[in-house]
């Protein structure tokens, strides 16, 4: 059992080695370990910061993007309706200006043909004379000559009259 227990000096020894070493270790190692652990404990609360700010402005510009978004479809629907408007006026326009154009073509062709039934009446009315004329003239030869000719010869012109 000797080799499992031992002696004081070896105690002594081993005290004194691990109170140099955990002095050294604390001046050495221990401080920069824990400078370092400190500096990643810093870097990593300012990225959380910085992913924290970035998770605000994402979320500022995704309220900015909506009420922008809101505020086009406004501006669209406006857009439509003024031009759902303006087509209107624009369709009624020109249906009122199409109405007044055909109504002053019928009127200019209601004159036109009323100018051609006045002329055709004169026409017809000269031709009538021209024709009574002409049945006077042959009654008057004839009624000369004959009267029983010219009751005949009326008769035949009346006829030829009434199939023409």
């Amino acid at each position: 059992m000797e080799l499992v227990t031992p002696t004081f000096g070896l105690v002594i020894w081993t005290t004194v080695s691990f109170i140099f070493l955990v002095i050294l270790l604390r001046v050495f190692a221990w401080k920069p370990i824990m400078g370092a652990i400190h500096d990643r404990e810093q870097s990593i609360d300012e990225a959380l910061n910085k992913a924290e700010l970035a998770k605000l402005q994402m979320t500022k510009l995704t309220a900015q993007n909506q009420e922008l978004m809101l505020q086009t479809r406004a501006e669209r629907d406006e857009i439509l309706k003024e031009a759902k408007i303006l087509k209107d006026n624009i369709l009624h326009e020109a249906k009122k200006q199409a109405q007044d154009e055909g109504a002053k073509l019928i009127a200019k062709a209601k004159i036109e043909i009323e100018n051609q039934k006045k002329a055709a009446l004169i026409e017809v009315k000269n031709q009538v004379s021209a024709l009574s004329l002409e049945i006077a003239e042959r009654v008057l030869r004839k009624q000369l000559d004959d009267k029983g000719k010219q009751e005949t010869l009326v008769e035949s012109l009346l006829k030829d009259v009434n199939m023409n």
